[in-house]
């Protein structure tokens, strides 16, 4: 006898300020529902088991894997993917602007990820998070070094390795306001 189907169940989405009611099953990742479900696919599948960062996205304000999170985890919830950084479809966000000014891809495969990480981080440095490598967790740095880049970007790899032209990218923007 052939094994049943898995039941799906309906999983309500907020993704790029537009309301999904997706059918999935309930061990679907957000990945998954991302791509496969939302047709969203700005959003990579590099390892499948959060070491990469290729599937950053921003969820309620939080970067997250979401190769490591299930799609009912996040009922509800406001997602930011690649294709939602910008405030327009015809526009760029200043972190995509960024990147392409200092040249911060060569493939292209983890750029999702990393922007979505870099407008998290500076989020996060304007909000006043701490890092690893913050000098005094009291007061809040001017600027941002370089090892405080690397240190939030550290979950982002790049086989291509244009790690200093991807902090030199973010400086920029973190700088700039």
């Amino acid at each position: 006898m052939p094994p049943s189907a898995v039941p799906t169940m309906p999983v309500r989405l907020n993704i790029n300020e537009h309301p999904y009611e997706l059918q999935v099953e309930a061990r679907t990742t957000l990945l998954d529902a991302l791509r496969e479900y939302a047709e969203l696919t700005g959003t990579k599948k590099g390892c499948d088991r959060g070491q990469c960062g290729a599937c950053t996205v921003i969820a309620n304000e939080r970067r997250i894997n979401s190769c490591l999170t299930l799609a009912i985890m996040h009922e509800g919830e406001n997602i930011t993917t690649v294709k939602g950084l910008a405030p327009r479809s015809d526009a760029l966000s200043p972190i995509q602007k960024a990147f392409i000014d200092k040249d911060a891809f060569q493939c292209g495969y983890c750029t999702p990820g990393q922007l979505c990480s870099a407008t998290a981080l500076i989020e996060e440095y304007r909000a006043g998070d701490a890092s690893a490598v913050t000098a005094d967790v009291r007061f809040r740095t001017r600027d941002l070094s370089d090892d405080e880049i690397r240190e939030r970007m550290s979950g982002n790899i790049c086989r291509c390795g244009a790690y200093p032209n991807i902090v030199a990218a973010v400086k920029i923007v973190a700088k700039n306001g």
